[in-house]
């Protein structure tokens, strides 16, 4: 073996898994074929690129992906750090100026000695090397078909979209109002309000835009937590007001009334120039976009700084393939990490590469396995990835669900997700190495 770890892909998860490897002394070679050749979706030659949101969802311990979160913090996630260093408003979530956010975990990277960075596309892996393969949901071309023999036919194909931006500035801000759901942290979102009328005007148009055209092999692969806005509204006139345009908990200051429909827009960066349309990735023409997002009230004369976009996600069979650290039950030397092995959103990418990268280490150092217990988010999630017994896989956000139940019935349900926090993070605290 050599006297090094390879990490392919500098997103979230291989950042991450760099950083931990790198932290406990062995030297990591991370293979990165940015600025060189991007995939469709990127756009910045900085590592840990937020492509869809910059929210990495919410904060409080009541929530599961807030738990991850503040177990990864415990356990000295990098991005976690960064994350934190780069917040920007947004009520009870953690949003990032994700350029600021970006280059600080590039910075981090770069800083670190026991990191060598290769600006270079992998299309093979070494047989002495132990690796980990963390080249996310848009892994190219010639390297997907290189996985896809190396495991089989066990490779799967969906697709996910990108929400539009627009300027602040361009915002109609007497129409707009300021205000989170149910109040909770501040008023850190614009609201665009719409009664009836205009709710089913903007509907009819949307399912009757036109649409980006797809291959044949791109056609009914969209995954559920990350649908195409007009997706959402072909499935019912009120799919998209049990969604995304929920109203509930959104009164309105002026009036202290709730709306008939309510499209809420985040901080996007730290200047707060910029907002994202929360929920309305898309695969609509950039056209079509101008034109029907413009019928939404506040939003009229708004200007895109980005139109929505569509792009491939890769994703392999991970319970038929992987352990319960993220490592290639049918060759040990190779982990997977980030949403390659089918965790859905940034949090649990992050988990992925946390994981993977400490279990990398200690198989190169001769020592057994860090698995992490069931009742953390970071174990169950790790446990969920790799259960062969799994009937219909499919990408997973990190929930309580997942999680060991507790030994006694507590009926509130606030309570009993606390009570599950606690047991949580006293069992991170407790995690020896």
């Amino acid at each position: 073996m050599t006297n090094h770890i390879n990490v392919i892909g500098a997103g979230l998860a291989g950042c991450e898994a760099a950083w931990q490897i790198a932290k406990r002394g062995v030297e990591v070679h991370l293979y990165e074929m940015k600025p060189h050749k991007k995939s469709p979706a990127h756009r910045s030659n900085t590592f840990s690129e937020l492509v869809c949101s910059n929210s990495f969802r919410s904060y409080m311990l009541e929530n599961a992906v807030g738990l991850l979160k503040e177990e990864l913090r415990r356990l000295d996630s990098l991005i976690m750090e960064c994350a934190d260093k780069t917040r920007v408003p947004a009520g009870g979530a953690l949003a990032v100026d994700r350029e600021s956010f970006s280059q600080e975990v590039t910075n981090r990277i770069f800083e670190n000695p026991n990191i060598k960075v290769f600006h270079e596309e992998v299309m093979s892996l070494s047989d002495d090397v132990i690796t980990i393969i963390a080249t996310g949901p848009l892994t190219s071309d010639p390297f997907a078909e290189y996985i896809s023999q190396l495991i089989g036919d066990n490779s799967l194909y969906f697709f996910d979209a990108a929400a539009p931006i627009v300027r602040l500035d361009s915002i109609d801000l007497d129409i707009s109002f300021k205000a989170s759901r149910y109040n909770k942290g501040d008023a850190d979102y614009l609201n665009c309000p719409m009664d009836k009328e205009q709710y089913l005007a903007f509907y009819e148009a949307l399912i009757n835009a036109e649409t980006a055209p797809l291959k044949d092999f791109e056609k009914n692969k969209v995954f559920e937590g990350c649908m195409p806005i007009e997706t959402m509204a072909k499935r019912g006139v009120d799919t998209m007001r049990f969604g995304p345009l929920k109203p509930v908990g959104l009164n309105d200051p002026k009036t202290g009334k709730e709306h008939y429909a309510v499209v809420q827009l985040r901080q996007d960066d730290t200047a707060a120039t910029l907002y994202n349309l929360v929920g309305f990735q898309t695969n609509l023409k950039w056209g079509e976009q101008k034109r029907v997002f413009s019928m939404i009230p506040g939003l009229e004369n708004a200007e895109f700084e980005r139109f929505g976009v569509m792009h491939r996600n890769t994703f392999i069979n991970s319970p038929k393939l992987l352990d319960n650290v993220y490592r290639l039950r049918m060759n040990p030397r190779i982990f997977f990490a980030g949403q390659i092995t089918g965790v859905e959103g940034y949090v649990e990418s992050v988990s992925s590469g946390l994981v993977a990268g400490i279990n990398a280490v200690r198989q190169f150092k001769q020592m057994k396995d860090l698995v992490f217990p069931g009742n953390t988010a970071v174990g169950a999630l790790a446990r969920y990835i790799s259960n062969p017994s799994t009937a219909k896989f499919q990408p997973m956000n990190v929930n309580f669900g997942i999680m060991d139940p507790l030994p006694m019935k507590i009926k509130n349900k606030k309570e009993r997700y606390s009570v599950v926090a606690k047991n949580a993070l006293d069992s991170i605290s407790g995690i020896r190495e």
